[in-house]
């Protein structure tokens, strides 16, 4: 089976060069164009999806393939653009950065050759003339099967700023297809983990992603940049699907949301329900109960520490959450889910359900983590083996239970997160697609606890 999706990834050649305001800007105005943009952003980033959902009216998905593995990258991406005019991808630190001691895995540039997909460069041009030739030829010419196929030009100071740009590019051999003037920074406050999610400030996240929208509409040659996406031609494969394993009656499956809990891949909710699951989000700053016939909890990443006492004070859910627990109903949380339930984060009870403090720290964990299940639990038997990311600055004392989640190989052979009756909570973010044999085992768990 072959699929044509005119696709675009847009690039650059670090981190901090204007990829998330080009990649949000082009998709918020193809979107008001009348086209169906399918959003996408390269690797484990939970937040920048946020905006281009907001961008697109689409869930925003991820491209990890690290997490997933390359098979499933093209897979994916087709069942997220399924129906859509143009997908727009939004790559990853650098071009070439990928996991590191990896080589390219799960790069910028991997991505692209595994969609076959044209390649849009963001250059930060504000401290540079003749020398972004050089920079641009470099990109273009180190990887062959990577196809540049244009440079948008960032921060650029004037007139005459642009035209020796320009002239310097035509030698590189890279169009040009758009050009951005050195302007106030688009409102996209960021924090300790990195941008501030869009569930956290709606109305200005509006605000900030018609304003990216507005820059690359004055600035790019929308025209131009379509026509580079059609030129992507087919791609092979089938979209990928969520397995259809209901083998019995649906039961509830309560998801933490709202501001506090927003990390989420959107694939995780297709595989409950396609399990058996009926999926019921809820809000743990403002709801006081479970929903209805709760039969299983998913407590997924965010920032419980920036609401640790609006968390804190909503007693009666954190009974609630204690409660289901300790019947051995199957809880799973990753990250902040984790410390959500611990004794207390910071100092402020939380749900007490595991018999560890949580606390914030000056240090940043983050990295890929190979990892093994060290004895069954609610979402794996024992052995299995998955991939997952860290990404945070907290610490839980101690880190790990009698009975750990995961042993973790990498970057150093250690046991983390716990397992008790039918709570599995790690710090380890994981993608269920690679493994889809978690969420039917959870559900079955669900079913039978």
């Amino acid at each position: 089976m072959r699929s044509s999706v005119p696709r675009l990834v847009v690039a650059a050649p670090s981190s901090g060069s204007g990829k998330t305001t080009v990649a949000t800007g082009l998709m918020a105005a193809f979107a008001a164009r009348g086209l169906a943009v399918s959003p996408h952003k390269v690797g484990p980033d939970y937040i920048d999806p946020g905006y281009h959902a907001l961008a697109t009216g689409r869930a925003g998905r991820n491209l990890d393939a690290y997490l997933c593995g390359p098979e499933l990258v093209a897979p994916l991406f087709l069942h997220g653009a399924r129906g859509c005019d143009l997908a727009v991808v939004e790559g990853v630190m650098g071009l070439y950065d990928g996991a590191a001691g990896e080589g390219e895995l799960a790069s910028t540039a991997h991505v692209a050759k595994l969609l076959r997909a044209p390649v849009v460069l963001v250059v930060d041009a504000s401290s540079q003339s003749r020398s972004v030739a050089a920079l641009v030829h470099g990109f273009a010419s180190w990887d062959p099967e990577v196809r540049v196929g244009g440079v948008i030009l960032n921060k650029v100071a004037s007139d005459r700023h642009e035209e020796l740009l320009r002239e310097a590019l035509d030698a590189a051999g890279v169009p040009v297809l758009g050009v951005l003037r050195r302007v106030p920074q688009v409102d996209t406050p960021s924090r300790h983990l990195g941008l501030v999610p869009v569930a956290e400030r709606r109305a200005g996240a509006v605000d900030a992603v018609a304003a990216m929208a507005s820059q690359v509409e004055q600035g790019c040659d929308l025209e131009a940049l379509l026509g580079l996406a059609r030129s992507a031609g087919t791609l092979p494969g089938a979209p990928w699907d969520p397995p259809l394993t209901t083998t019995g009656r649906r039961t509830v499956v309560a998801v933490a949301g709202g501001p506090a809990f927003t990390f989420s891949y959107a694939e995780h909710t297709e595989l409950l329900t396609a399990a058996g699951a009926e999926v019921v989000t809820f809000d743990p700053l403002r709801d006081e109960q479970l929903p209805e016939d709760t039969a299983g909890l998913v407590i997924g990443g965010g920032f419980p520490e920036v609401y640790a006492g609006e968390l804190s004070a909503n007693e009666p859910l954190r009974k609630a959450v204690a409660e289901l627990a300790l019947r051995g109903a199957p809880v799973a949380a990753e990250c902040a889910g984790l410390l959500y339930l611990c004794r207390e984060l910071d100092g402020r009870p939380m749900c007490g359900v595991l018999d560890a403090t949580a606390r914030m720290s000056e240090r940043l964990t983050l990295g890929y983590r190979d990892a093994v299940a060290v004895g069954d639990s609610v979402l794996a038997a024992a052995g299995t083996r998955m991939r997952g990311h860290e990404f945070h600055r907290t610490v839980v004392a101690p880190g790990a239970g009698a009975a750990p989640a995961w042993g973790v190989r990498t970057p150093v052979r250690r046991v983390e997160g716990f397992v008790q009756r039918g709570v599995h909570a790690s710090y380890l973010h994981t993608h269920w697609a690679a493994e889809p044999g978690v969420a039917h085992r959870f559900v079955e768990r669900c079913r039978t606890s």
